[in-house]
């Protein structure tokens, strides 16, 4: 690992301009590549104090052995360098798109003296035009079938061509009509590369003008009683237009345009894009990524439109491309696509209309394309007990933990305090055995305390099982444990791994609880949100995994899943409350005043409580509306007890809640346009 310090360039010795930078390893590979509008401010960044730097970028320079720099002099140049180093030197520590899967295109290959249509997979060449992606081999067939009575191009390999033109008989398709043969001089070289052109000017979108043409001649020919030739023209304008059904109209206005949307996560991130032309979807691709350093979604897409349009030119780079975030600055970026169309580009975030909506359709495949990715990397055996042998080795723990225990607390500034704990085995969420909690003990935003009580209150459970088993008995009788009624122990099963969310203070918390009751074979660790840190008990430094390590995507998978479990339980209770309160039937009592009151007083049990004079303390109460509140709240009713639907026995306020049966664990789609709890504002 080497010292920043060793190799950071000397005070001055940075230019004050635009540029592209290099960073290389101690074998001189080039382990990043960025750009910069001034190189002295961006390189400065990299050669702070260790300890403000993101883990990503702190890897990086340590990683690194020099640091080497071009000026340009342009942001413009810059970028396109950047491009090129990237493609050059494939840097490590760069953002790397990679095809979720290899997509056929539909190619003409206008490089050829015989333009050939064909399919082509891989890296796209100089001189052939690309339509496409499609989503299938055999789409693009059906396309070319329909289109070939119109534009009868050839279509066969170059051995095949020889073989004719040797022999001066055309294959099977120029006796039928769906290739003009120029392999044995039915046309000339300029007469088939016109209908290479026009097949492409088609395919381009511009469909207009030759179903108008063919529609006029079969006008022509029927006027001039040419019933057969009329009747030829006919079925290639049907043959033309069923084509074009095959590609669904999303844009009314003939829009030429592509639209790319990310969905990402701490550690992934997935891009998709349509390809629209002529008001069309004429194709569709999905990228993903490892996030191997700290990037923004306006980076993400800076780096997509990077590798999109990077080897592209002309009309491939269409006139609008909407996107859901600007790289900034945007202006370098318009501009290089402005150059590389050879025409004026718009780059912009759809607001409104049709364009929005399908931006957001856009965005509904981004994610569905994360979530089964990531449903993939979960499923597989050999990856799991990968991500399993990893944490092992890194928490050096004896074996591997088949059982993960997580747990999380959620709460709205120090109100309806709960606690989740979810069960990985195997890698594998289980569902059935979640448990929630809910905790009173005391006033106030606290994780720590809260983490300890949860910690206690689990493995007092499951102490007190373990008295009334005896020794645990080892493989399916585990399983087969019961308590007197026939039901699955709840706390029966200890885990090998307990993982909290949070650093050293909850870390410590749930040590500290275990180790009062006496419980001293199960390890512990905590997963840090912010630099995705593994801090284990009674160390300063925390373990930093590798960002593309199983380990540490299994251990983020766990604590998600325990964050999102806990906000939803949260967010249920506080919804049941302020929907089930006796203040809803006070007169003229809005949710502002409810919940202020609510605020004020901390439930509505100390509310009925209060004198009337306390009631008129609260902001925006008066006299007359407090006393109205005081008698609504003596008529009514207490409300009944919680009842813990897995057991059927009333619940007090320690008691613990019910497994999961909501949807949206990770390997589940998220149905569309469901919130993402992850992200919400409770912690």
């Amino acid at each position: 690992m080497a010292d920043p310090s060793s190799y950071r360039p000397r005070p001055g010795e940075i230019p004050d301009s635009p540029g592209v930078y290099k960073f290389r390893d101690e074998h001189r590979r080039v382990i990043y590549v960025g750009k910069a509008k001034s190189l002295r401010q961006r390189l400065a960044n990299y050669f702070q104090d260790l300890a403000g730097l993101h883990p990503r970028t702190r890897t990086m320079v340590t990683t690194a052995a020099s640091v080497e720099w071009t000026v340009v002099s342009t942001e413009v140049e810059a970028l396109q360098l950047e491009y090129s180093w990237i493609k050059e030197y494939d840097p490590r520590f760069n953002v790397k798109y990679r095809d979720d899967k290899s997509y056929p295109y539909l190619a003409v290959t206008m490089n050829e003296e015989y333009p050939r249509v064909q399919v082509m997979r891989g890296h796209k060449k100089k001189g052939v035009r690309y339509f496409g992606p499609y989503g299938h081999a055999w789409a693009i067939r059906d396309t070319v079938d329909l289109l070939l009575r119109v534009f009868p191009v050839r279509t066969c390999s170059a051995g095949v061509f020889k073989n004719a033109a040797r022999t001066g008989r055309p294959c099977l398709l120029g006796y039928i009509g769906k290739c003009s043969a120029p392999c044995v001089g039915r046309v000339s070289e300029e007469e088939h590369r016109e209908l290479a052109e026009e097949f492409s000017d088609f395919m381009a979108g511009r469909t207009g003008t030759y179903i108008r043409r063919l529609e006029k001649a079969m006008t022509d020919a029927a006027e001039e009683m040419e019933y057969e030739r009329a009747a030829r023209l006919r079925d290639d304008v049907e043959a033309l237009k069923k084509a074009m059904e095959k590609s669904a109209v999303v844009l009314a206005d003939a829009t030429d345009a592509d639209l790319i949307a990310v969905a990402e996560d701490e550690l992934e991130a997935a891009v998709q894009i349509f390809h629209v032309r002529g008001g069309r979807v004429r194709g569709q691709r999905g990228w993903v990524t490892d996030k191997v350093e700290d990037v923004t979604t306006a980076a993400l897409v800076e780096h997509a439109l990077q590798q999109l349009y990077g080897e592209e030119t002309g009309d491939s780079v269409p006139k609008e491309v909407l996107v859901p975030a600007l790289p900034d600055p945007v202006e370098p970026v318009q501009q290089w696509l402005t150059d590389r169309r050879g025409a004026n580009v718009s780059l912009r975030i759809p607001q409104r209309g049709d364009k929005k909506s399908l931006m957001e359709t856009v965005a509904r495949n981004a994610q569905q394309s994360l979530i089964l990715h990531k449903t993939k990397r979960a499923s597989d055996l050999t990856t799991r007990s990968r991500a399993l042998e990893e944490i092992s080795e890194a928490l050096d723990l004896d074996s591997a933990p088949l059982r993960i225990e997580c747990y999380d607390i959620s709460h709205l500034q120090g109100d309806d305090v709960v606690a989740s704990m979810v069960v990985f085995e195997d890698g594998l969420a289980r569902k059935s055995e979640y448990r929630r909690f809910q905790i009173k003990g005391f006033e106030g935003q606290d994780d720590v305390r809260s983490m300890h009580e949860v910690i206690t209150r689990r493995f007092r459970r499951y102490l007190a099982e373990k008295e009334k088993t005896g020794e645990w008995a080892d493989g399916d009788e585990l399983r087969d444990l019961k308590d007197d009624e026939g039901r699955p122990k709840r706390f029966a099963y200890p885990p090998q791994l307990v993982v909290v969310d949070g650093g050293q203070p909850q870390v410590a918390a749930a040590k500290r609880a275990l180790d009062e009751l006496g419980i001293d074979d199960i390890a512990v660790c905590g997963l840090a949100k912010r630099l995705e840190e593994v801090w284990l008990p009674d160390e300063d430094d925390p373990v930093v995994l590798p960002r593309t390590s199983e380990g540490l995507y299994l251990l983020q998978r766990v604590r998600d899943e325990a964050h999102r479990f806990a906000i939803t339980y949260q967010r249920a209770k506080r919804a049941k409350r302020f929907r089930a309160s006796p203040l809803d039937d006070v007169p003229g009592l809005g949710e502002t005043r409810k919940q202020a009151l609510i605020k004020h007083f901390g439930s509505v049990k100390k509310l009925r409580s209060a004198t009337i004079d306390q009631i008129c303390e609260v902001p925006g109460i008066g006299r007359k509306t407090a006393e109205t509140i005081a008698v609504a709240l003596a008529q009514a009713a207490p409300a009944a007890p919680a009842v813990n639907t897995a057991t059927g026995e009333i619940m007090d306020d320690m008691e613990d809640g019910t497994p999961e049966t909501t949807a949206g664990a990770p390997g589940e789609p998220v149905p569309a346009g469901a919130p993402d709890e992850r992200r919400g504002q409770e912690t």
